[in-house]
């Protein structure tokens, strides 16, 4: 038994890529032209002159479990194989895998390798391209009775669903609720405390000019002296009977001597391309030992490309940059977040540039 098997992660729903399986026009346009038969579930497909096909095969459905499962048995001149496609829906669409085996007979070594290429190029590059355009031909362009316009309808998450709306209000009042409470332990901190009246004596009245006597009377080290008198200096006395009042500074830890936490990090990388566009994942990481509530990934698109949907982050959109947030990343843990993009040019470029904090991302 040879098997050839190809898989592909698309961004469209299991319905328009069943449709595009099933339709006997639209499976001309990305894989074989075909001509369905009398009996029901046969067709032929004109594969000779394929790369790795010797002639056409005959084809008959025998299974079909909409839009799940597609099993057929396949002739071709005497090579019979079996033929599986499987629809499986994953968060940005679905994933399609088709798997041929053989049942009698066999391939060449010649006829193996051309034909499972063939099978690659076709769901990697032409089915997209097909199911764009069948996305595009359910876009209503129309606006009420205003007729035609050329500004397309806001669709996927350019429009917040309810339970998106409900995330950004939550962090909306959560950002508030910080705000209020820095701002009153800020207050706290440089409001003024109740005077304490043993700590802060009253000014001592200004008193006159010393004369050259009584600066005299007065040694070096703070011991009072007699006057002429023969009593003790007043400025003297007061000097040494009461001890200073002033608050002695205690010395604060250094700020510098607390490790600041490390930054989150950011890996970036193509999730599935296609013709007209593709998909972007991005894994934003913690490694520090305390979670972070906050995070920002800023991606900028190439010339030419526009932004479709995301899955996993809130987003932004200010012309070609992306601006993601998304919920708390716990320590030592990560947050992963998907979005499509679209550009009308064949092998669309990558984005330009991704940071997270202000720090470049890896893989861009």
């Amino acid at each position: 038994m040879i098997e050839i098997g190809a898989q592909v992660d698309l961004s469209h729903p299991p319905d328009r890529v069943w449709l595009a399986l099933t339709d006997r026009e639209l499976l001309g346009r990305w894989f074989a032209e075909a001509d369905v038969a009398d009996v029901p579930d046969r067709l032929v497909l004109h594969t000779a002159g394929l790369p790795g096909f010797d002639a056409n095969v005959e084809v008959e459905v025998t299974e079909r479990r909409v839009p799940e499962l597609l099993t057929m048995r396949c002739d071709e001149a005497g090579r019979l194989t079996e033929v599986t496609c499987v629809v499986t829906a994953t968060k940005q669409g679905c994933r399609l895998a088709i798997r041929e085996v053989t049942t009698h007979g066999t391939w060449s070594a010649e006829q193996h390798d051309p034909r499972e290429q063939q099978l690659r190029q076709a769901l990697t590059v032409r089915l997209p391209a097909i199911l764009d355009w069948l996305a595009f031909q359910q876009v209503d362009l129309r606006r009420g009775d205003a007729g035609m316009t050329a500004e397309l309808p806001t669709i996927g998450a350019l429009g917040e669903g309810p339970a998106r709306a409900r995330r950004r209000r939550r962090m909306v009042v959560a950002v508030l609720a910080g705000a209020v409470l820095v701002a009153g332990l800020a207050a706290w901190v440089i409001l003024p405390g109740e005077p304490d009246s043993a700590a802060a004596p009253p000014p001592a009245a200004p008193s006159p000019a010393p004369s050259s006597s009584s600066v005299a009377a007065v040694a070096p080290t703070g011991t009072p002296r007699a006057t002429p008198s023969g009593r003790p200096s007043r400025t003297a006395a007061s000097a040494t009977a009461r001890p200073s009042r002033t608050p002695t500074a205690k010395p604060s830890p250094s700020l510098a001597s607390v490790p600041a936490p490390p930054p989150l990090t950011a890996n970036y990388r193509t999730d599935s391309s296609r013709l007209f566009g593709y998909t972007g994942e991005v894994v934003v990481a913690n490694p520090g030992g305390a979670p972070v509530a906050d995070w920002v990934v800023v991606v900028t698109l190439a010339e030419g490309s526009t932004f479709d949907d995301v899955d996993g982050a809130d987003v932004e959109r200010d012309g070609r940059t992306l601006t993601f947030t998304g919920s708390a990343v716990p320590a030592g843990g990560s947050k992963t977040f998907h979005f499509d993009v679209r550009d009308g040019r064949p092998n669309a470029r990558e984005p330009e540039g991704c940071t997270v904090g202000g720090n470049p991302c890896a893989g861009v």
